[in-house]
């Protein structure tokens, strides 16, 4: 039955995406004119995530925490990576983020025409000009009054252990005078595990936590920055497996 099931949400998935990419490409030829940090095509394709998810009969997907009161004003998000279900559970935030993501991603047609149109920044892992490029490219949506949403593991844990920070997503938020917004995620490394992409039934919860302020901050500050806001993200992302499992003792 998982077998059929999952079957089925591949289907609707790449018929969602294929009919997604026109909604897309019809609201950021509508919204390009007068949006140059393409905050509604963005929307509008993060929308496309929310709805996969809800005609994937395997996943039950649930945020909370407060969000942000004013949407544009810009922050750098980060959290924890557990696998590729982490994108569509985040898209479920009312507000738009633009993307830092694998390069190899925006040459899927459809899925990666519609993340240039929203905007989404592409980076080479391990090319330090991708790297400084895709940075300048984070600072350009921030100036545009759009949040960026980094993983600063920099790729997905395969244990239940958060891997190290990486600075980058610090030193931007420093540089750029924002606050980062910490997001806390469980529950998706059962949603799709690393080396599969077979849908699995699962349960997942994304909170997002308090902003933590950078103003008066320096590149000296990276590292204690780094170290408070992963401890912060473990602490609620433990709290988020312990409700699951009371959950799905419940269930």
């Amino acid at each position: 039955m998982q077998r059929i099931l999952s079957a089925f949400a591949w289907v609707a998935t790449v018929s969602i995406v294929i009919i997604g990419t026109l909604y897309v490409g019809a609201v950021w030829l509508v919204t390009a004119p007068f949006d140059p940090g393409r905050y509604h095509a963005g929307r509008a394709f993060r929308q496309l995530a929310v709805a996969l998810v809800t005609m994937n009969p395997l996943w039950h997907f649930e945020t909370d925490g407060d969000a942000p009161d004013n949407p544009r004003l810009p922050y750098v998000a980060v959290s924890n990576h557990e696998s590729y279900a982490d994108i569509f559970l985040i898209s479920h935030f009312p507000w738009e983020m633009k993307w830092l993501s694998k390069d190899t991603m925006f040459r899927i047609p459809c899925m990666g025409w519609m993340m240039r149109m929203a905007n989404d920044i592409p980076i080479v892992r391990g090319k330090r000009e991708s790297i400084v490029s895709a940075m300048r490219g984070c600072r350009d949506r921030l100036s545009k009054r759009v949040s960026v949403m980094i993983f600063p593991e920099g790729t997905r844990s395969p244990t239940d252990d958060l891997l190290p920070f990486k600075d980058g997503a610090f030193k931007l938020a420093i540089e750029a005078g924002v606050p980062i917004l910490p997001i806390a995620i469980a529950g998706t490394r059962d949603c799709m595990a690393k080396g599969s992409f077979a849908f699995r039934r699962a349960r997942a919860k994304a909170r997002v936590l308090t902003p933590i302020p950078t103003a008066g901050m320096t590149s000296a500050d990276v590292p204690t920055l780094r170290d408070h806001t992963r401890d912060v993200i473990d602490s609620a992302r433990r709290a988020l497996l312990r409700e699951l499992a009371v959950e799905a003792r419940s269930a």
